[in-house]
């Protein structure tokens, strides 16, 4: 099973034989005051400097999202994904929940994009799935339906093949389809990384879609937070998930390493490459 996204100039494919693709999250005010003012100011510039940062340190897509309080995130989300197309060539995923804001985005976006996200919640279906459908996208669909977030991966699987069946009915085609198996933080409960893990074996064997997952919820309230990250990230790969959302700096080697291990990293190249870099960065 492979999803292909592209930018202008490049192509990515999402699958299970091939390395573990890195969305990089870090375009996205949630949690970031200074991002949030200066995307309502309409100040660009540290939406570009992050943009480039992540590219250079290896995102092979980068999430955007500009949902914040007191923004008109339909006029926003267009104008941060040309100040980002603008900056680096790799492929986009726009993220929001608001059909109107992505239709925007997709108009002005060169290439095939990666929508985050469509639900198993009836309005999301019914508002979301046809903006998919019309423009050729791809689409992550987040495990919950209209009574939250189910509390087991047999419940997730139910929501995710709804997702799946709904979508290949109105014709999106099951590649085109990437499943989040959602990461809860584990500081509040303690079995959100066996529910995640086992939602990921799950929905591999039944349903063989790409899957994905937020790396950084799972540790939230938690010290050492980059240790646990970089511990749940390699679990998840090896479990079958094919595309994390990531802060691409602080997780790439621990990615990287999992991907060594599970035979997508032939003769270390990848591995050892970052290792240079990383040496090479540290030296200067």
């Amino acid at each position: 099973m492979e999803t292909k996204v592209s930018s202008a100039s490049k192509e990515v494919i999402i699958g299970g034989e091939r390395p573990t693709v890195l969305i990089g999250e870090r375009i996205n005010p949630s949690g970031k005051k200074k991002l949030g003012e200066a995307l309502k100011a309409g100040n660009l510039d540290i939406v570009r400097q992050e943009a480039k940062a992540q590219t250079e340190a290896g995102a092979d897509i980068l999430d955007v999202n500009v949902n914040i309080f007191g923004a008109d995130e339909v006029d926003l989300l267009p104008k941060v994904v040309k100040a980002v197309m603008d900056t680096v060539d790799i492929p986009l995923c726009l993220d929001s929940a608001n059909p109107e804001a992505l239709e925007a985005a997709i108009k002005v976006y060169k290439g095939k994009p990666l929508i985050n996200s469509v639900t198993g919640e009836e309005q999301s279906l019914a508002k979301v799935l046809p903006v998919i459908k019309k423009h050729g996208a791809a689409v992550v669909g987040l495990v919950q339906d209209d009574e939250g977030i189910p509390p087991t991966p047999e419940r997730r699987l139910a929501v995710a093949n709804k997702i799946v069946k709904r979508a290949e009915k109105m014709g999106i085609p099951r590649e085109d389809i990437v499943i989040d198996c959602l990461s809860l933080a584990v500081g509040a409960e303690t079995t959100s990384g066996t529910t995640a893990l086992g939602t990921i074996r799950l929905i591999k064997q039944k349903l063989g879609v790409n899957m994905t997952l937020a790396v950084s919820n799972f540790s939230f309230g938690l010290p050492d937070r980059e240790l646990l990250n970089n511990a749940f990230v390699a679990a998840c790969i090896a479990a079958g998930v094919t595309c994390v959302i990531v802060d691409v700096k602080k997780v790439r080697p621990a990615v990287l390493a999992a991907d060594l291990i599970l035979a997508h990293d032939k003769y270390a190249r990848r591995y050892v490459e970052n290792f240079r870099q990383r040496q090479q960065q540290a030296e200067k």
